[in-house]
């Protein structure tokens, strides 16, 4: 049963930050992953890796912009991820986000209760996704921020210590959001839509909209049975990873077998989100992840989704519609609407995008 308050979780949010420092040699009950969703079929295969995908390489060439497109192509229908590298973000601001939100996660349990989120927009610092009651919980403290449109933000949940962590994360959105509209914009043309066609659907260059999470992996005691996020596709446009640079953690599902990301040093793991799939008639599928717990070291990450305005229907381009590809989704929906699944369900695989359609075709092979 969800929680009817809004403004309340369903039961009292522990951080697990907590958990993990209190010398704990077992993993509480409401952590412990049911058998089949507890991490395993991992595979070391050499020959599976994630695309990567060289902005540098890209020109105004017509050779060179095609075999970029096929890139894009190519990862978005066998994989829906690749890793992006030469993207012009500012290194050292990069370098400056991972340290100020580690800095944070750092300081005592009290300073970050100060930030506290609640059900109706999770902005802010927290410990669960979902108000289903006594829902099994992941191994994760996080602090989710609405980014953009600027006029969305709650600067009252924007941390005040560090005190570089406002203008850095400023700094860190702002570029971002614009390498968001370079990679929408070459996903839109590999469908073979106009350039600009993701990027006006998603509200254009002064609608579109960016959220982010940051994420903190504590140790865990026992991370062979529970999980720091449960296996799901992410429900927005696209997302950009920023993977800790010293521990690994983040899977993909290709087939049967999930396949440990190996960051490539500079990179964004980039990812397509349901409302891709959608918009792509399902060509381009969005794709199962997750993260693993670990008992050696505590990991951080930083996601950026960047989504569709809320209140913009999305559907199938009418354009890659036709007889022999007829519409998988019937009804348009709005990300407002199609969020409220993971914000009252939590993480839960591919559920969602296979629910709003029965006439989807079972998943590619891979």
């Amino acid at each position: 049963m969800a929680s009817s308050n809004p403004l309340e979780w369903p039961e009292a949010v522990v951080p697990v930050q907590t958990l993990s420092g209190s010398g704990m040699s077992t993993v509480p009950r409401q952590y412990i992953k049911p058998p089949s969703e507890r991490p395993s079929g991992s595979t070391n295969d050499p020959n599976l890796k994630i695309p990567v995908l060289d902005l540098a390489s890209f020109s105004n060439a017509p050779d060179h912009q095609q075999a970029m497109l096929e890139i894009v192509a190519d990862a978005c229908k066998d994989w829906g991820f690749f890793q992006v590298v030469n993207h012009d973000v500012d290194m050292e601001v990069v370098k400056r986000m991972r340290g100020a939100w580690r800095e944070f996660f750092a300081l005592p349990i009290e300073e970050k209760k100060v930030y506290a989120n609640v059900p109706v927009t999770y902005e802010g610092y927290g410990g669960r996704l979902g108000v289903e009651k006594e829902a099994i919980l992941d191994w994760n403290d996080y602090y989710f921020l609405n980014l953009f449109p600027s006029d969305i933000r709650n600067l009252d949940k924007w941390p005040k210590i560090p005190t570089d962590l406002r203008e850095t994360t400023e700094k860190y959105a702002c570029q971002l959001i614009s390498l968001c509209q370079v990679l929408l914009k070459a996903v839109s043309s590999s469908l073979g839509l106009e350039e600009d066609y993701l990027l006006s659907a998603f509200g254009g260059t002064d609608g579109i909209s960016a959220t982010m999470r940051a994420n903190y992996y504590p140790r865990c005691p026992q991370p062979e049975l529970t999980l720091g996020i449960s296996a799901h596709s992410d429900p927005g446009g696209i997302t950009l990873l920023l993977a800790d640079d010293n521990v690994e953690g983040t899977q993909v599902r290709k087939g049967d077998s999930w396949v440990t990301v190996q960051p490539v040093p500079g990179s964004f793991l980039v990812n397509v989100g349901d409302q891709i799939q959608i918009l792509s008639n399902g060509r381009y599928r969005s794709v199962e992840h997750r993260a693993l717990a670990n008992s050696d070291e505590d990991r951080h990450t930083i996601a950026f989704f960047c989504n569709p305005r809320g209140e913009l229907p999305i559907a199938p381009a009418s354009e890659l519609i036709h007889p022999e590809s007829p519409a998988l989704y019937q009804k348009a929906v709005t990300f407002n609407d199609y969020r409220k699944y993971i914000r009252t369900k939590g993480p839960s695989g591919r559920m969602q995008i296979q629910s709003i359609n029965s006439t989807m075709q079972p998943e590619p092979a891979a």
